[in-house]
């Protein structure tokens, strides 16, 4: 099964270091997809608020707004996360430009 003359071939993963434009082009594709949670979240939130639950059952009542305010606070969630990291990927890339212009030029 297992021939331990066999060499295995090392992985060899090369770190890719940060350049301005991938942070730039990282953090509109971030913002964009933040902004489409964002605009999901309304209408998630629009629609719960215009069919209210019909129940006499106040176990019904409690669960449905549970799930109602799960949903929309995952997408929040969502929402939230997606723009933390568009606002420091767009930070990473001013300060890699700033970095790039301090930095003494050796000819």
């Amino acid at each position: 099964m297992s021939d331990p003359n066999l060499t295995q071939q090392s992985e060899t993963t090369a770190q890719v270091p940060p350049t301005p434009l991938r942070c730039i082009v990282g953090g509109i594709f971030s913002g964009g997809l933040g902004f489409a949670m964002y605009s999901l979240m309304i209408a998630i939130a629009t629609t719960f608020a215009t069919k209210p639950i019909h129940s006499d059952n106040p176990m019904v009542v409690n669960i449905g707004s549970a799930v109602r305010t799960l949903v929309v606070g995952v997408v929040a969630l969502g929402t939230g996360i997606f723009g933390i990291v568009a606002i420091g990927l767009l930070a990473l890339a001013i300060q890699l430009l700033v970095q790039q212009w301090t930095k003494p030029k050796n000819s």
